[in-house]
């Protein structure tokens, strides 16, 4: 994502001091009570995807292509393997899009580059294009509750999914304020769509924001997309709707009002940053829409925020190579949120994401290839590998080092079942935080380079975030869910599933690379733990966890004998 000119950095918590944050939430549940509550009789109009994706010409463009193909399938993709090529895709949607935008995330940050897809996204209900945005209510605090003023203009509507009814100046005070309701500050969308016209398509475990894109200057998440077209678009629209008519997801006006949201943003004291310079060749206009005028520093959706971006129109739809395929699309219900486990959807009726990946793995009969940052897989899926390992199934996984990983509490949890992995011969590889060098993996600028590469800030820290499941070479899952009991158990999740061996061995290719030039292959040598680096890496083999400090493996040690691993 493009980065730009701010008068105040966005500071977001990292997912492991959220995990931190809830579990001492959950701690001081039965010490504090008094909690505000969340408001009743929410008028919630119902409406629904663009029903005629065909009569538009982002449809009409798919219809076109699938017939040139010749292809049986009906749906197609594209890997959106490097960051510039992941926020160009977004821009060219939003810019392409004639009827319908509806964005389903987890959270969206306040800075640079989101405040360019905002404005993109305003420009289009400008032009007459429904934009529904429906958001996890979580992180909408502190600085990125300003994404909140998108819903307070013409043409856009917000809603937040499960809100919790504390102040929004702050994590700790909102959750402290919503401590009568636990059980429902635990469960969270974690859902990830990007939908356009019902034409086209985005999936992945990517959230909104500069560290998502490659642009953070401290921490950039390594990630992974698909670009969708044709039938499988309309399952996710389908998913997309049936979030956004649940009973819980609220009009932002019901929660928040922009007097509220203004003053939340008084302006810090400290001198502007200096400006960003944007990835090279990231989109501004997309082929199918007309040509908008540059984006300037005047009336900015997030105040604060000046957006300065390359004019060099890299994305281009219409050049765009798709790969038809057979797909099915794998999504929980919003009644997994509810609490009611028995409920359809829910966590014990077989019916969930995580159960989708259980059974893909099942069907792996020589290979199968995991990528999780989070990665607590629980008794169930450990007699899964061994049963796979039994068979004579090669099984790799790729998740973070305790030095890449943001949740120290979710490595403590994958750190308790290692040892027993790589005892069954499971192979463990560990991504590294300096991925500076020769790295041409995942998240790289080294991407497809079919509409462009990305590019990152060399200096930061690389965490893992991509979450794909591949099995012998030609089935593959990519979606918003980690392989932990929190996915499984907490949050929704949703997950495309194809059959594709180009796609697959594209994906595979990325991961080899990220392996040999950017990951530790753990072992186990007389009865230790050891790291070993690539052949010819600059960095080197070690017997403790590697780059991380003293104090943090502590942390790690000192939480793991007593967080549950439905908590991590």
């Amino acid at each position: 994502m493009p980065p730009h000119a701010a008068a105040r950095r966005s500071v977001s918590l990292p997912a492991g001091v959220v995990r931190l944050l809830l579990g001492l939430a959950t701690a001081l549940a039965g010490l504090l009570a008094g909690c505000a509550s969340l408001p009743s009789d929410v008028p919630r109009p119902v409406s629904s995807a663009w029903a005629e994706p065909a009569a538009t010409p982002l449809g009409q463009w798919v219809a076109a292509r699938k017939t040139a193909a010749g292809a049986r399938s009906d749906s197609a993709f594209f890997l959106l393997d490097s960051e510039a090529l992941a926020f160009n895709a977004r821009v060219a949607l939003i810019d392409g899009a004639a009827r319908t935008l509806d964005l389903q995330y987890y959270a969206v940050h306040a800075d640079s580059s989101t405040e360019i897809l905002l404005e993109h996204l305003r420009r289009a209900a400008r032009r007459g294009v429904r934009v529904r945005l429906l958001l996890d209510d979580l992180n909408t605090v502190g600085r990125d509750a300003q994404v909140l003023r998108l819903a307070f203009e013409p043409g856009v509507q917000v809603r937040l999914f499960n809100p919790l009814p504390g102040n929004r100046a702050s994590l700790f005070g909102r959750l402290l304020g919503s401590l009568n309701e636990i059980a429902q500050l635990q469960k969270r969308m974690h859902n990830k769509l990007f939908l356009a016209d019902n034409a086209l398509g985005i999936i992945g475990g990517r959230n909104l924001g500069d560290a998502y894109f490659g642009q953070d200057k401290s921490s950039n998440f390594v990630d992974i997309d698909v670009l969708t077209a044709g039938r499988i678009v309309r399952d996710m629209s389908a998913s997309f709707d049936s979030y956004w008519n649940n009973e819980k997801a609220y009009p932002v006006q019901s929660l928040v009002s922009a007097a509220e949201l203004d003053a939340l943003n008084r302006p810090a004291s400290a001198a502007p940053e200096e400006a960003v310079v944007a990835p090279a060749g990231t989109a501004t206009t997309a082929t199918f829409a007309p040509a908008s005028e540059a984006l300037t520093a005047s009336d900015p959706v997030l105040p604060n925020v000046t957006p300065s971006v390359a004019l060099d129109p890299l994305m281009n739809l219409q050049q765009v190579p798709l790969t038809w395929a057979p797909s099915v699309l794998l999504a929980d219900e919003p009644g997994k949120i509810d609490g009611a486990d028995e409920a359809p959807g829910g966590a014990d009726d077989g019916a969930t994401v995580i159960d989708g990946m259980l059974t893909l793995m099942d069907q792996a009969r020589h290979d199968l290839l995991i990528i999780s940052p989070y990665f607590v897989p629980g008794d169930k899926m450990m007699k899964r590998f061994e049963a796979l390992r039994a068979r004579g199934v090669r099984v790799r996984v790729l998740t973070n080092s305790l030095a890449s990983n943001d949740a120290p509490a979710a490595h403590a949890g994958y750190a308790r079942y290692r040892t027993a992995l790589l005892a069954m011969g499971v192979q463990l590889h560990e991504m590294r935080a300096n991925q500076q060098g020769n790295f041409s993996g995942l998240g790289s600028s080294g991407g497809s380079g079919a509409a462009g590469g990305g590019a990152g800030s060399a200096n930061s820290r690389a965490s893992l975030h991509s979450k794909m499941v591949i099995a012998d070479d030609s089935l593959m899952a990519i979606g918003s869910m980690n392989l932990d009991l929190r996915s499984r158990l907490q949050n929704t999740e949703v997950a495309l599933l194809l059959r594709s061996r180009p796609l697959a061995r594209q994906a595979l290719r990325l991961v080899d690379a990220t392996l040999a030039t950017g990951a530790y292959r753990v072992a186990l040598e007389d009865g230790q733990l050891v790291w070993h680096a690539p052949a010819g890496a600059a960095f080197k083999d070690s017997r403790r966890e590697p780059d991380a400090s003293v104090g943090l493996q502590l942390l790690v040690n000192l939480i793991g004998p007593f967080a549950p691993d439905e908590m991590l």
